[in-house]
């Protein structure tokens, strides 16, 4: 069966070569190639003995060339959109074309033949079948502009190498309201030259005077995200120039239904330059498909993006746990409309209730359980909510573990944090100690894979800077910043759920995963950048340092002192090597959250932190 389809294809490609309607200019440019060659041979004359040469090789010509042509598949070819590489597949087919043709005359042994016809007919016939196709291309191009709609066309620069400049103006030519002015590249050489008609006006920071000389009030970046020029661009440059940013759409926003290759104004998220995340999608669709999966803190941004991203994958049931009923009711509207065949349900439980946890898990028996339900916000947790954090983030945790472990869930996910590695903070520590207890009860429940993962920061979420940062800016500012130098890791919301799931799939029972982070952002780069991208300046809205807040650290890390890591077959996973916790420390960490009471002393909590986690490192208290 598959060789029958296999001899039907290649049928229907013959076919399709044969009866392209590209025959009716190529065959003709060709004979035309094939008689200049002896033209030009003979010094702009065909004397007679040589005509017959002409007239008996050139059906011999035509088949042959017509044949190279075809085998190399150059009818099939859009001119339309003829490329390089459709030049070069010409190339090929006029090279075996010449091939055979040369062999076929010389075997016929014609005397006195000129050789020097066969290279002077191949270039010949090389120059005319590209020029045709380049003319069809030129000529289309310049009717698809005129077709644009018409109306004012706002001048614009571009901002990148000639390169990233190239693609840049090719994907702008069948978008209508914008006239490209100039460009502006980092590259010292180019600046001088033009590219496409358009030219090289300057380097980056002279862009300020590039702007007022051509009247330009917008700038679109091709550099890719996250690259150091963009980065410069967006956050002096083009400021000093008061200049509206934009970009165009990444190739996985584009495959999204109804999106267009248009500008779009600059987001947080071209700061970070993250590439698309290669998930193994045929395992993720076997461990969800079908399934029924549970999700706690599942109201949250991370919860909620783990219910959207295991919908996706096809589960059946979707079982969301949350304490929150308005972060529930949100969710149940949103998965409603958005995956309209997914069977939702819906509790608003708290996870530090492990009777009601166990109830719950043990109804709808999950395949895979995301255990996301956590206080996250450091001062918050620092100052009088210690014990919360500890109930929610530690018991919460080995109430998950439980109910899982005795329902026998197949895979269970803890979602952790960066700050849970040498942590100076209550909640750090807390999270460290759920990493601990994950990995004391793995033994304990066999059938279960028990695995946790670490990432820092990101984007949008509730307890992240940005929200705060927008408000201040739409209060006029100032917008406030801790320290000058403090650093954070950012991803996007997607891409943490997204590599959550990935490890999720791969990992053994009691390995911590650590995410690929990229490169730390000052956060005071991060506030300039939402400041520009509101359209103002810093003297319109000021920054203000405010100093570290208790348990904060000037940046976080991804492995303890003593830890080191592994690669794994994917590029953005590796594994921490953890000394695994002994399964006796479970009860050791319960039982000293539940003798502390619900009003305990700050510093015998931090004590007791301290002997459980020995990396916990404690601002000191002035």
């Amino acid at each position: 069966m598959a060789g029958a389809a296999r001899g039907a294809g290649m049928l229907s490609t013959w076919r399709h070569n044969l009866v392209s309607k590209s025959w009716l200019v190529d065959l003709p440019l060709i004979a035309l190639a094939w008689w200049a060659a002896f033209w030009l041979r003979f010094n702009l004359e065909l004397p007679p003995p040589y005509l017959g040469h002409a007239l008996l090789t050139t059906p011999i010509a035509l088949g042959c060339m017509a044949l190279g042509l075809a085998l190399a598949r150059v009818p099939r070819q859009s001119w339309r959109y003829v490329s390089l590489a459709d030049l070069r597949q010409l190339a090929a087919g006029v090279a075996l074309g010449l091939v055979l043709t040369t062999a076929l005359v010389m075997g016929l042994r014609i005397e006195g033949f000129p050789r020097s016809v066969f290279p002077i007919g191949g270039i010949l016939a090389l120059v005319l079948l590209a020029g045709a196709r380049a003319a069809w291309r030129t000529l289309t191009e310049r009717a698809r502009v005129q077709e644009l709609p018409p109306g004012p066309r706002q001048p614009l620069l571009i901002a990148g190498t000639l390169e990233e400049a190239d693609h840049t103006l090719r994907t702008l030519k069948g978008v209508s309201g914008w006239r490209v002015t100039g460009i502006v590249s980092p590259q010292a050489q180019d600046v001088g030259r033009t590219l496409h008609g358009v030219p090289v006006l300057g380097a980056p920071d002279a862009l300020a005077g590039i702007a007022a000389e051509q009247r330009v009030g917008t700038l679109l970046l091709a550099s890719p995200p996250g690259a150091a020029l963009r980065r410069e661009l967006m956050l002096r440059w083009s400021g000093a120039a008061e200049l509206k940013l934009l970009t165009l759409p990444s190739a996985d926003e584009l495959l999204r239904p109804g999106a267009v290759p248009a500008p779009r104004q600059v987001r947080l998220e071209d700061l970070l330059g993250r590439t698309p995340v290669q998930l193994d999608e045929q395992g993720l669709a076997g461990l969800f498909s079908g399934q029924t999966v549970l999700v706690t803190g599942a109201g949250g941004s991370i919860g909620a993006e783990l219910c959207r991203q295991v919908a996706r994958f096809g589960a059946a049931r979707l079982v969301c746990v949350d304490v929150s009923e308005y972060a529930s009711y949100r969710l149940e509207q949103e998965l409603q409309r958005s995956f309209p065949a997914l069977e939702g349900i819906y509790y608003t439980a708290n996870v530090r209730d492990a009777d009601r946890l166990r109830a719950i898990v043990r109804t709808h028996r999950p395949a895979v359980l995301l255990h996301a339900a956590a206080y996250k916000h450091v001062p918050l947790m620092e100052a009088d909510n210690q014990i919360e954090a500890l109930h929610t983030n530690v018991l919460g945790t080995l109430n998950a573990v439980r109910a899982a472990g005795e329902a026998g869930v197949a895979r269970f996910v803890l979602v952790s944090t960066d700050k849970a590695v040498n942590p100076t903070s209550v909640m750090g520590a807390s999270k460290r100690l759920a990493e601990q207890l994950v990995q004391a009860l793995a033994g304990r429940y066999p059938a279960t894979q028990f695995v946790s993962v670490r990432f820092g920061n990101v984007l949008g979420s509730s307890g992240s800077v940005v929200p705060l940062f927008t408000a201040q800016i739409e209060q006029g500012g100032p917008v406030t910043v801790t320290h000058p130098e403090i650093v954070r890791y950012f991803m996007t919301i997607p891409e943490a759920a997204q590599l959550v799931l990935q490890a999720g799939l791969m990992g053994r029972s009691g390995q911590i995963f650590v995410l690929d982070m990229g490169e730390p952002i000052r956060i005071v780069d991060l506030a300039r950048l939402l400041i520009r991208m509101s359209g103002q300046s810093e003297r319109e809205v000021p920054i203000a340092f405010t100093g570290l807040r208790p348990g904060e650290k000037l940046y976080e890390e991804l492995l303890a002192d003593d830890e080191t890591s592994a690669a794994t077959p994917h590029a953005k996973l590796r594994v921490a090597k953890v000394a695994p916790a002994p399964v006796e420390a479970a009860g050791r960490i319960e039982d000293w959250i539940t003798t502390l009471g619900w009003a305990p002393d700050a510093d015998l909590v931090r004590t007791g932190l301290a002997r459980l986690v020995p990396e916990f490192r404690p601002p000191a208290r002035g």
